[in-house]
C-alpha cells in the first residue's frame, strides 16, 4: 500500500514536466493518491498537455490565486470532485523582472506586493478558499514550497524577503490550523532547473556553486527528493509536525553559506 492510499491532494503550480509540482503530482499518484491539479489563464492548455504525461491523467481546476471569485469557484470545482481534501501543495510563485538580480532598490512598491501576493500571500487564501474540504479530511497536510530565507543570497533579491514572508506565513497557519487537525509545513528545496529557475539572472552560476557547496551534492535536474519530502509530509508519516522547514538541499543549509564571489 503507497504512503497516501486513499488521500486526495491539490497540487498547484504545474506548468512543465521540469515543474517541481510535475514530480510531486507524479510522486503522490505512484504513492496511491488521487491527484487534482490547477492552472490559470494562458498556461492553462500548456497545463492541461502536461498532465496528460503522468500516470493517470488528474481532473484540472482552473485557480488564479490572485482572484477572489475564481479562488471561490475553485474550490466549489473541487468539492464537486471530493467531498475532503487530505492534502494541499503550494507551488507558486511569481516575481516581477524588476525584483531579481537587480538589487533591493530597484524594484517598485507595486512589483514587490505582485510579488509578496502571489508567492507567499497566496498560501493563506488557498487555505482560506479550501478550509472546509481540508477540515472534512480529519487529518490533512497543507505543503509549501519554499527556497531558504534564513541568508541573502545573490540574484534573489525580493523573492528572498517573499520567501521569509512565507516562512513566517507557515508557522502562523500552523498556529491557527492546527486546532482544525491540519498541518502546514514547508519543504526548503536547493535549486532546480525548472520554468521559474531560469528567469533568474545567472543562474547557471548559482546552481553550479551549490553543487561544489552541498556535502551531499546536488543534481539540478533531480526534482525527485523534493517530491519524496513533500509526499512524506503530505502522509501519515508525519501526524504531530507543523510549522516547520524540511530542508532538501544536499546540506547546504547546515554549513556556511555560498558566498557571493563570483556573482555580480
Amino acid at each position: 500500500m503507497g504512503l497516501l492510499e486513499g488521500k486526495t491532494i491539490l497540487v498547484t503550480g504545474i506548468l512543465t514536466d521540469q515543474s517541481l509540482a510535475f514530480s510531486i503530482a507524479e510522486r503522490a499518484q505512484i504513492e496511491g493518491a488521487t491527484v487534482i491539479a490547477s492552472g490559470f489563464g494562458r498556461g492553462l492548455s500548456l497545463t492541461r498537455r502536461v498532465l496528460r504525461k503522468l500516470p493517470t491523467e488528474p481532473e484540472l481546476i482552473e485557480l488564479d490565486v490572485t482572484d477572489e471569485d475564481q479562488l471561490a469557484a475553485a474550490a466549489a470545482a473541487v468539492a464537486a470532485l471530493t467531498p475532503k481534501l487530505d492534502g494541499l501543495v503550494h507551488a507558486i510563485g511569481f516575481a516581477p523582472a524588476d525584483c531579481l538580480g537587480s538589487g533591493m532598490l530597484t524594484a517598485s512598491s507595486a512589483d514587490a506586493a505582485t510579488a509578496f501576493q502571489i508567492s507567499s500571500y497566496s498560501l493563506a487564501a488557498l487555505c482560506r478558499s479550501f478550509l472546509p474540504l481540508l477540515e472534512a479530511s480529519g487529518s490533512a497536510s497543507v505543503v509549501g514550497l519554499d527556497f531558504d530565507a534564513s541568508v541573502a543570497w545573490p540574484l534573489y533579491d525580493w523573492m528572498g524577503v517573499v520567501k521569509a514572508s512565507l516562512e513566517s506565513l507557515s508557522r502562523y497557519l500552523a498556529r491557527d490550523l492546527g486546532s482544525k487537525n491540519i498541518r502546514c509545513n514547508l519543504v526548503a528545496a536547493g535549486p532546480i532547473r525548472t520554468m521559474a529557475a531560469k528567469s533568474i539572472p545567472g543562474f547557471s552560476t548559482f546552481e553550479d556553486n551549490w553543487a561544489a557547496s552541498a556535502p551531499l551534492g546536488w543534481d539540478v535536474t533531480d526534482a525527485g527528493p523534493v517530491a519524496s519530502a513533500t509526499v512524506a509530509l503530505l502522509s501519515d508519516l508525519f501526524p504531530a509536525t507543523t510549522g516547520e522547514i524540511v530542508h532538501v538541499d544536499g546540506g547546504v543549509h547546515a554549513i556556511s553559506a555560498i558566498g557571493s564571489a563570483g556573482y555580480s
